[in-house]
């Protein structure tokens, strides 16, 4: 797990606050915590957060992806939140803006970090 992403359960919902690059060397650990959590909690939405971040490489599309199928297929769903910039240009070249939708920013304000 990394030092820089912020984990936090809340109703079923699993929020994900990326702090720094979603690149090669955090998706392995954030792969990893994610899916421990959505398998030990009984997650059904995950909320990815990236208004501390600025990047995301093949790989953060891989982690999102990932987490997509996961629970895509058990009825559930995958969100971002804090998406603007370069971020936008990558969810809409790669497609992810078909398949996961937007949380509202202001629902994350009240939520605390971990």
């Amino acid at each position: 797990m990394s030092e820089e992403t912020g984990y936090e359960i809340d109703g079923g919902t699993l929020f994900i606050r990326i702090k720094g690059d979603l690149d090669h060397h955090m998706a392995e650990g954030i792969r990893e915590e994610a899916d421990r959590l959505i398998d030990a909690y009984g997650v059904r939405h995950v909320v990815f957060d990236f208004s501390k971040s600025g990047f995301m490489d093949s790989s953060g599309i891989g982690v999102i992806m990932g987490r997509y199928q996961k629970l895509h297929y058990a009825g559930g769903s995958v969100s971002v939140a804090g998406i603007g910039g370069r971020l936008e240009k990558v969810f809409q070249l790669s497609g992810l803006n078909r398949i996961v939708g937007r949380y509202e920013e202001a629902k994350m304000g009240g939520k605390g970090r971990r």
